[in-house]
């Protein structure tokens, strides 16, 4: 099961779907805005979720939300959104089911705003990790929110601020689809892989969770999709990617890839 989500424009919804891209159908996430979705990742429950109460079961893996696209660079925060990964709805096309209320958190960068497009959570140490898209004038970054920050009562003046990791060695270039559209890690939390419109790279996490180089260089994506933004990890080498329907009549695409250590 694949879960996907609009760009800006759309309501809180998340898509099922599958590798052939069938039509899973939809479901509301209550209590939500979606001011720009940019990315999903799947990792460790951030807090308690009663998947029933006597004998109490939680919930083991959520799905995370990032809320965190800022084209213009102007938000003064973002948000994260955690439900239990639901079941697929019951039927195809119109079918509209309801997600379990989200634990929502607020955050704020140490450094003003940023556009970030990938997070990804780590099952090692449970943090959610923010990476910015790059832009001409600034660089690639990685921040980190810690599991602890989700404790913080839902009121709107309660705001994490995300901790500042490292620099990435990744330079932005627009006009090569050098910029950052989506994240991942691999089941095990040994692997991150970060996209861009036109290239792979892998890394190891290490201490604190900084990243260090995998490979020499990228893997390069010919003849991609166009407006590719998201990437997850299939198994070990391959990876599955999707991107934005280019406008009109045209859909988006699922594709897969090799990439290797």
């Amino acid at each position: 099961m694949l879960w996907t989500h609009n760009d800006s424009g759309d309501g809180p919804y998340l898509y099922a779907t599958d590798l052939q891209g069938t039509d899973r159908g939809a479901l509301l996430v209550p209590g939500a805005q979606a001011i720009d979705w940019e990315d999903i990742a799947l990792g460790p429950c951030p807090v308690s979720f009663a998947l029933q109460p006597r004998p109490r079961v939680d919930a083991k893996t959520c799905l995370f939300i990032g809320d965190t696209g800022d084209n213009l660079e102007v938000r003064s925060q973002i948000t994260l959104y955690a439900i239990p990964e639901p079941q697929p709805p019951a039927g195809p096309g119109d079918t509209l089911g309801v997600t379990r209320a989200p634990a929502i958190l607020r955050v704020r960068y140490p450094d003003g705003a940023h556009n970030v497009e990938a997070i990804f959570v780590s099952p090692r140490d449970t943090a959610v990790y923010l990476v910015s898209k790059g832009s001409p004038r600034g660089a690639i970054r990685l921040y980190r929110v810690d599991r602890r920050a989700w404790s913080l009562p839902d009121t709107s003046g309660d705001v994490a601020i995300a901790t500042r990791v490292q620099t990435l060695d990744i330079r932005p270039n627009a006009e090569a689809g050098r910029v950052v559209t989506g994240g991942a890690v691999r089941a095990d939390g040994r692997v991150v892989a970060l996209r861009t419109y036109s290239e792979i790279y892998l890394f190891s996490p290490g201490v604190g969770g900084r990243l260090m180089p995998l490979r020499e260089r990228p893997c390069r994506l010919r003849g991609a999709e166009v407006g590719g933004e998201a990437i997850a990890f299939l198994n070990d080498t391959t990876f599955v990617l999707t991107s934005e329907a280019p406008g009109g009549r045209r859909r988006g695409s699922i594709q897969t890839v090799t990439c290797r250590l």
